[in-house]
């Protein structure tokens, strides 16, 4: 019997599969790893995840606990931050930029905000760039996540309304869904 080369050994793997399934699929779903969800050791909550700045000010310290040293202060409620770590009653958490470092979870709230990140942002009536447009965000502003689809956001901020892209803000994931 005659040695099969190794494309001859794919086809007849792949023949051997349940019709619905593509040669093509197969290739691709065997060249990305299985996502491991990673979860927090105290909250069991996913990491990294997004919160919100709860207080008025917030100490950002070296490490978690009172003891480290304080880097810096951030003094914008509602600023959108990410946790990346969690270690008793505290979160390593980052903004924006990328700078991280450990809070208090007493800072922290659960409450979905993001950062404009393309001045004149236009919200519109409904996910469609086509939509009358409802109100123009400056580069920075602040504003409360309502919900999120796959590529769209419905925000609030200063009394008005509506849906921006993803992509124009910093404060969800990439393929975040939010009800």
């Amino acid at each position: 019997m005659g040695r099969r080369s190794p494309f001859a050994y794919a086809l007849a793997l792949v023949a051997a599969l349940p019709f619905a399934v593509t040669a093509q699929e197969t290739v691709q779903e065997a060249a990305q790893p299985p996502t491991l969800q990673v979860r927090g050791p105290v909250t069991n909550l996913p990491i990294p995840r997004f919160v919100s700045l709860k207080a008025a000010e917030g100490n950002v310290r070296r490490g978690p606990s009172r003891t480290h040293r304080i880097d810096w202060i951030f003094k914008r409620r509602d600023t959108p931050l990410e946790i990346t770590a969690e270690h008793g009653h505290w979160r390593r958490v980052r903004d924006r930029d990328g700078a991280g470092g450990w809070m208090h979870y007493s800072l922290l709230s659960g409450v979905r905000t993001a950062i404009v990140e393309q001045d004149m942002l236009q919200m519109h009536t409904s996910p469609d760039l086509n939509t009358m447009t409802t109100a123009q965000l400056e580069l920075g502003v602040i504003a409360r996540i309502e919900e999120c689809g796959i590529d769209w956001c419905e925000l609030k901020v200063g009394g008005y309304g509506g849906w921006v892209q993803k992509t124009a803000i910093w404060g969800v994931g990439a393929d975040e869904i939010l009800d």
